[in-house]
């Protein structure tokens, strides 16, 4: 069974939020380009599955 948008939308934002916990470089307002990237990826699939969720309450 393919993986659900929740699911990696879940996994995005707790990679996020894994690399924010680690990493020197990154701060509220400024992240490294690995942290920019994890991120964008979070913030795409969020954007999508929020989109989802409107889509479907009509």
């Amino acid at each position: 069974m393919a993986e659900s948008l929740y699911d990696r939308y879940m996994r995005a934002a707790a990679a996020s939020r894994a690399h924010g916990e680690t990493c020197t470089r990154c701060s509220p307002g400024a992240r490294c380009a690995a942290g920019q990237g994890l991120y964008e990826s979070f913030a795409r699939l969020q954007d999508a599955y929020l989109a989802q969720q409107k889509k479907r309450r009509g």
